[in-house]
């Protein structure tokens, strides 16, 4: 099976594949679900920088654009006046829900594939059948089927591809179909700005016609999150996925950090690999990093019936470790440019992850200012080098144990 996953921005593209991903998704700035992402770029020369950036690390990756919002006619004229400048990028395919974009992606990207975005809820074989007669190569998978539905729908369409998800958030509502950070922020989940107004903790929920009667809820805290749905897991059933038919596992996330889909994709990716016979020294290591990155209750999803998911989480967010930086460029031997996100201070313990290592403990690294002197601390938006006390590389992650 292929591992896809999330990348929010050039510096996450870089990471998902470098950690182990087969193939990556990205949305472009104004079509995507996704609008507070990073994104990338629309206008002709930064599309055409970050596509020949793209192509030198591209390798034999795959690379899906999304272009998932609904489309109003407005939207569709955007689309076609910048048609060039998607057309800079590597893509692969374009993963799309409103279908009265074929028509346009067909007559101009005749060689790139369509995919059908889990926006449309896909849930059966016939509808399957039905958008692979449109012209679509691959279906992503409404989150709401199990896996007796996912291999139902693979003999009623063994030619199509089917993509599911495998890790990350899920929705309070039908995939995605949502009003409710439209209703309490204004920003409508239906456009790609979702305020994910389902993962607040609420104190207390009352309806009017039953004063005084309050839904039941366990609290954490003084405060409920019985909106927010659990997150998805299903490393330990990635067997059962390639057997009812899926042909790609999608991991969900491309608003999250680079340490989240470094992380994520590198377990997946060990974990699939296990699968295919390989040998996996620390595999039950890597599992366990799952646990290390920010996640709520983990479930399986849909995939084995309804009666665990459909069960609001009882925590909010799990953080065990802060996500301090990345080591960029070897600028000379041993040293580093530092991608600093929090700040790290002269006596803290860090802990680096790298594709192949699970994680080394370092109390002996040295952080240098642009003047080549040694600071107290090291801040977010200024300039460093490191010199790591253990062997590292560039594309290491740096994190802290909280």
């Amino acid at each position: 099976m292929e591992l896809l996953s999330p990348a929010g921005s050039i510096e996450k593209l870089k990471y998902a594949w470098l950690y182990g991903a087969d193939a990556a998704y990205i949305g472009l700035q104004g079509f995507s679900l996704r609008a507070k992402a990073d994104n990338f770029a629309n206008q002709q020369a930064e599309a055409q920088k970050e596509a020949d950036f793209i192509r030198s690390i591209k390798g034999d990756k795959k690379l899906y654009c999304a272009l998932n919002i609904y489309f109003h006619n407005q939207d569709l004229a955007r689309l076609e006046e910048n048609l060039d400048n998607f057309a800079a990028y590597p893509f692969d395919a374009f993963i799309i829900s409103d279908i009265g974009l074929l028509p346009l992606l067909k007559r101009r990207f005749p060689n790139t594939e369509l995919h059908l975005s889990t926006q449309a809820n896909a849930t059966n074989g016939e509808a399957v059948k039905l958008y692979g007669d449109m012209g679509f190569s691959r279906v992503i998978l409404g989150r709401e089927v199990s896996l007796s539905e996912i291999e139902t729908m693979k003999k009623a369409a063994p030619h199509i591809e089917l993509e599911a998800f495998v890790h990350g958030a899920m929705c309070l509502a039908y995939s995605g179909r949502c009003f409710l950070s439209s209703w309490m922020t204004g920003r409508s989940g239906n456009d790609g700005s979702c305020a994910h107004s389902c993962r607040w903790d609420y104190r207390v929920l009352e309806e009017e016609q039953r004063p005084g009667e309050y839904y039941p809820v366990i609290e954490n805290e003084g405060f409920t999150t019985i909106m927010s749905s659990k997150d998805i897991c299903m490393i330990d059933h990635l067997k059962e996925l390639r057997d009812a038919g899926v042909d790609s596992v999608k991991i969900e996330g491309r608003m999250k950090s680079i340490y989240y889909a470094a992380v994520v994709t590198r377990a997946y990716r060990k974990a699939l690999d296990r699968l295919e016979g390989a040998e996996v020294p620390d595999f039950d290591g890597y599992r366990e990093e799952l646990n290390k990155v920010s996640h709520r209750e983990f479930s399986t999803g849909f995939y084995f019936g309804k009666e665990d998911v459909e069960k609001s989480t009882e925590i909010s967010y799990e953080r065990e470790y802060t996500f301090m930086g990345s080591l960029g460029e070897e600028v000379e031997p041993g040293v580093f440019a530092l991608d600093i996100k929090n700040k790290i201070r002269k006596d803290d313990v860090l802990e680096f992850i790298g594709p192949d290592e699970l994680y080394l403990e370092d109390r002996d690294w040295t952080i240098y200012d642009v003047f080549g002197e040694v600071p107290e601390e090291a801040d977010h938006g200024k300039i460093y080098t490191m010199r790591p006390g253990i062997k590292a590389s560039e594309g290491y992650i740096i994190r802290k144990k909280k």
